[in-house]
């Protein structure tokens, strides 16, 4: 494997760009996080809303931030908190503008950060970016949680996590989800280490169990066990589950109790204890993590690795590990992605102009496959533009070099005979001046760089400099452009143009033009 599968949450800042009703609790759609601390009624909790496996938000107006009833008016807000600074990020300290933080949260809850890499990347960027709080924040820290969230919900737990420890969050329910990402990036130790260290928390008794197992203090967690089950602290489902994760022998033979709904990180790795890890690719994508590590079989490591690499939550090297880890011992799938990568790197690093060129097409075919077209374009597109292809390699070089960082050297690597390359070298210069566009798609591109005007809906954000919330705004209407409605196409480019992202907009119409993201 030539990568470790651990990476560092600043993957992120490589691919950057240049550029409810009140009192219905916080605007959080998580209801899959463990039940690993309890936070009584009365307790404080540092201002933070306190969030328990709430269901999923299921209508308008159902998720809104909760109030904040206590909180030091002078204290600086938790919701200033972020990863990547302004002249990284391209986005003004001001992000959010006047904005209120009840409308922002809602946007970004509601915001499905759309199925194209250049708006998901936009989107993580947004979520992670330094930025003035709202001019209604307070200690409470209600937008950091839902950013938070909606990380989770991406599967950048990695991000997450650093974004917790940037803001300094210590209540209850933010050590809820740095404890269910260290569940699930391996790092369940330090996790319960930490617990164990922070006097005002109090383990449920699942959690408890499982970290008086993990320390090997196996007597004191059978007895907490027993204790529990005498007093109804836990069910009988639950039960059986921790008694097997104690004494796996004694229940040998035995059918196992059925997962919980919805299964948690805990519950995940109790099962996986027992030597009856579940499946992940039915649960959120967060999941993924738990079977990249080298603790998991290789065809799942992959698949649990395209699911990441798809979501833009790591770095594309650790895919590239492995698949060149060995040889594909079966054919089918994911066999048939890693044999195809294989044979296409290998020609690579030959330099043999005739094996690349033969190797390419089904490389390229594959990560079509996978939707892992920009990911290959990351790592092969600049290499790929300075060979002299020709035919159909040629015009893969070319797709893959405009898809990649490097697509205004692209744009001058043209082949012969692609009747849409002119257009799409034009997109990426940003001139489409006596272009024809190719098809409807491409014409509603051309009208977004022809001056087309935004929604009046985000024109009204821009004029109140409500940048971000203008931005979401148009991460949701390319997405129904990709759905088929094209207005949306060029009302969402037009704004991305006007906001000054010019190199955003090209990316984007790029990855339209390129990449069929229709389901």
């Amino acid at each position: 494997m030539r990568t470790s599968a651990t990476w560092v949450s600043a993957f992120i800042f490589s691919a950057l760009p240049a550029f409810g009703q009140e009192g219905t609790g916080p605007l959080s759609a998580i209801d899959w996080l463990s039940q690993s601390v309890t936070v009584p009624a009365s307790e404080d909790s540092g201002g933070l809303p306190v969030v328990i496996d709430e269901p999923p938000v299921t209508g308008p107006g159902e998720a809104l931030p909760l109030p904040v009833l206590t909180s030091a008016l002078d204290a600086p807000s938790p919701d200033a908190a972020g990863l990547i600074a302004p002249a990284v990020s391209g986005l003004p300290r001001e992000l959010w503008g006047p904005g209120l933080t009840r409308d922002i949260a809602e946007r970004v809850t509601q915001s499905h950060a759309g199925d194209l890499p250049a708006l998901r990347q936009l989107f993580l960027t947004m979520l992670l970016a330094e930025a003035d709080p709202p001019v209604d924040a307070d200690a409470g820290g209600a937008l950091l949680q839902v950013r938070i969230d909606k990380l989770l919900a991406l599967g950048a737990l990695e991000q997450a996590a650093a974004l917790i420890e940037a803001a300094g969050a210590s209540s209850p329910d933010m050590f809820r989800r740095s404890f269910d990402v260290a569940l699930l990036t391996g790092a369940e130790d330090r996790a319960c280490e930490a617990m164990a260290k922070t006097p005002h928390l109090a383990p449920t008794v699942p959690a408890r169990i499982f970290c008086l197992a993990r320390s090997g203090d196996w007597d004191t967690a059978a007895l907490t066990l027993h204790n529990s089950e005498a007093l109804g602290e836990v069910d009988a489902n639950q039960a059986n589950l921790l008694a097997r994760f104690l004494d796996p022998e004694a229940f040998d033979g035995e059918a196992l109790p059925p997962p919980p709904n919805p299964v948690t990180p805990l519950d995940w790795k109790i099962y996986e204890a027992i030597g009856e890890p579940l499946p992940t690719e039915g649960l959120p994508i967060a999941f993924s993590y738990a079977e990249i590590g080298p603790h998991s079989g290789w065809k799942t490591q992959i698949e649990a690795a395209e699911r990441l690499t798809r979501a833009g939550t790591i770095p594309p090297n650790v895919i590239l590990g492995l698949y060149t880890a060995r040889k594909p011992a079966a054919s089918g799938g994911v066999w048939d992605r890693a044999q195809a990568f294989q044979d296409f790197d290998t020609a690579m690093q030959s330099g043999d102009l005739a094996r690349i060129s033969q190797t390419l097409p089904p490389a390229w075919a594959r990560m079509q496959e996978a939707e892992l077209e920009v990911p290959f374009a990351m790592l092969y597109g600049e290499a790929l533009l300075d060979l002299p292809l020709q035919g159909e390699a040629a015009v893969i070089a070319f797709d893959a070099g405009l898809l990649s960082p490097h697509r205004d050297k692209a744009a001058g690597h043209v082949p012969a005979g692609d009747s849409s390359g002119l257009f799409l070298a034009g997109l990426a210069r940003g001139n489409l001046s006596g272009l024809v566009a190719p098809n409807s798609l491409g014409r509603a591109i051309a009208a977004a760089f022809a001056g087309a005007a935004p929604t009046a809906e985000a024109q009204a954000l821009l004029d109140d400099k409500r940048l971000g919330e203008a931005l979401l705004v148009a991460i949701d209407n390319i997405g129904r452009g990709v759905e088929g409605d094209l207005r949306g196409v060029t009302e969402g480019l037009a704004l991305l143009r006007r906001a000054g992202l010019e190199d955003m907009a090209r990316r984007t119409a790029l990855e339209l033009m390129l990449l069929d993201r229709r389901g």
